[in-house]
């Protein structure tokens, strides 16, 4: 199956990478997850008829955490605090001022023509070579600065002061080396439709400021 890579830069003042073992004081991890990075191609362009594959992702700033509060009032709270109308304070280590380059290829999905749109049912294109159509319409967005949704940092009120093509400024921050004992790389069973299933690869390596996710 012919596959089709698509790339972007996003920076921002802050970040968040959940670590899920950090409890209800979450740290964040120095990179996005496998997931992550998958939902911030496809907040630029989503289609039914294609799947990104994230492949690599460059650290282009240092590596700063940073203590981060905020208060929060949802319906996760506890039910004492929720009757008095209280807000719980979370706690948070974060990232700030960040920036990163991720890579990925694009693979057209078999979903057969009951999974698409009466819109992409009439599109020869979108049916037939899923991850073509994505390529050109990511690239399209991305120029103009229109998304399927708002792009985020981890958390969705983080969001990025840039996200767009490659600036020729940016640097790798080839110093960063380090391996991550144990790391969330995806959420779901599978890549469309799935069912909540985590998984978690071993002994991830930075190497020169860049990670490589596994397949």
């Amino acid at each position: 199956m012919k596959s089709y890579a698509v790339q972007f830069e996003i920076a921002g003042p802050t970040a968040m990478w959940t670590r899920p073992d950090t409890g209800d004081t979450p740290v964040s991890y120095p990179v996005p997850t496998f997931s992550a990075a998958k939902g911030m191609f496809e907040s630029i362009c989503w289609l039914k008829s294609a799947n990104v594959k994230p492949v690599r992702i460059e650290i282009c700033a240092p590596l700063i955490f940073h203590t981060y509060s905020t208060n929060y009032g949802g319906p996760l709270r506890k039910s004492k605090i929720m009757k008095k109308g209280s807000s719980y304070q979370l706690l948070a280590t974060v990232l700030i001022n960040v920036s990163y380059r991720l890579y990925a290829k694009v693979e057209t999905v078999d979903s057969g023509m009951r999974q698409l749109s009466e819109r992409a049912r009439r599109s020869q294109t979108l049916s037939r070579n899923g991850a073509h159509a994505y390529r050109d319409m990511f690239e399209r967005r991305l120029t103009r600065g229109q998304w399927y949704s708002v792009p985020c940092l981890g958390w969705k009120e983080f969001t990025p002061s840039y996200v767009g093509p490659f600036r020729d400024g940016t640097e790798v921050c080839q110093k960063i080396n380090t391996v991550l004992p144990s790391m969330l790389h995806t959420v779901f069973s599978k890549p469309k439709f799935g069912k909540y299933k985590p998984t978690f690869q071993q002994n991830v390596a930075i190497e020169n400021g860049v990670l490589v996710y596994a397949e």
